[in-house]
């Protein structure tokens, strides 16, 4: 019986390994939600959009644009069709209702705010719920604060967890 125990445990460790170097289909940004392209890696050649949540390629942004201009349409999101916002109070009441709803896209969007004004403890909070949603950024924001110590006591242990993490998820 105790043969067992190391048996299953070292089986346990293997199948970890077979999901963290496994090979993904695709990046972890997905496809175009509009032309179904796979979306680049570099984040500068798309745009994310808070009304739906959706990143969206360069390609379909700038259609859209064109489509916009030659009928003489207010701007709006190419997927969802909403309407831009017209003030900033809109905007962070379209943000909070999408962080509301446990958006994971939403989450990691205002955290990045958090992180970037020093708010670690906020933004550890927020990253935490939205890598518990399965958000690659966010698992791999989260290691970051573990390894830097930012709103949080270092730890090794979660630093690689949710590194690993984030390496699983794309």
């Amino acid at each position: 019986r105790p043969n067992h125990e190391a048996i299953c445990k070292e089986r346990a460790a293997e199948l970890r390994d077979e999901i963290l170097f496994r090979q993904p289909e695709s990046s972890h940004f997905g496809d175009c939600p509009i032309c179904c392209l796979p979306l680049s890696l570099d984040e500068r050649k798309s745009v994310s959009y808070f009304c739906c949540s959706k990143v969206i390629c360069g390609g379909c942004m700038y259609a859209n644009m064109m489509r916009e201009c030659s009928e003489k349409l207010n701007p709006s999101c190419p997927f969802c069709r909403q309407l831009y916002s017209k003030s900033k109070e809109e905007s962070d009441r379209r943000k909070k209702k999408r962080c509301e709803a446990n958006d994971p896209f939403a989450l990691r969007e205002v955290d990045r705010k958090h992180f970037r004004d020093g708010d670690y403890e906020r933004a550890f909070e927020h990253f935490t719920k939205a890598a518990k949603l399965g958000d690659a950024e966010a698992q791999s924001f989260l290691s970051l604060l573990y390894r830097e110590g930012l709103g949080v006591e270092k730890d090794e242990k979660m630093e690689l967890y949710y590194l690993e993490e984030a390496a699983i998820s794309g």
